[in-house]
């Protein structure tokens, strides 16, 4: 992980990785509530008649 880490620093100037390093995180969790919303949706019905 720390090689990952050097190799990143070395090839991105610092507010390019620091920006990227922030859009990651954001994708990251927006991946974790999509999932955690199908998760809790699973298994009902959400038909027009649920609304």
């Amino acid at each position: 992980m720390a090689a990952i880490a050097r190799v990143l620093a070395r090839a991105l100037p610092k507010a390019s990785l620091e920006s990227e390093i922030l859009k990651q995180i954001a994708l990251l969790c927006g991946a974790g509530l999509l999932v955690s919303l199908l998760m809790m949706t699973y298994g009902v019905d959400l038909s027009l008649g649920f609304f």
